[in-house]
């Protein structure tokens, strides 16, 4: 009997939109206390999976996204598109939504 294989699914961001994936937060406080998933606040950290092709300006041209895959971003609070795809969850944002690259 043939096994199947679970399919995965990948998602393509258009134009000046990047995919990131949060990165997971700190669960303990200093002083020992688990914070439960409804007291977590959103983590600005990010790190980028996949990216568009670039803004297209007003003459034609492409501008490129200045982030690559793999590195890690900060983003605006609140920006971008929450989407869980094969049990992940991702943000789709804006390329202008990213504040820094961070470097480690």
């Amino acid at each position: 009997m043939a096994q199947q294989t679970a399919k995965k699914t990948t998602l393509k961001p258009l134009g000046n939109r990047v995919l990131a994936q949060r990165l997971e937060q700190e669960e303990k406080m200093k002083g020992g206390i688990i914070l439960p998933d409804t007291a977590k606040k959103k983590q600005e950290r990010a790190k980028i999976v996949a990216i568009g092709t670039g803004k297209r300006l007003d003459d034609g041209k492409i501008l490129a996204i200045p982030v690559k895959v793999g590195d890690v971003i900060l983003m605006d609070k609140y920006s971008g598109q929450e989407v869980t795809v094969d049990d992940e969850e991702y943000v789709i944002l804006k390329a202008d939504d990213i504040i820094a690259i961070i470097e480690e």
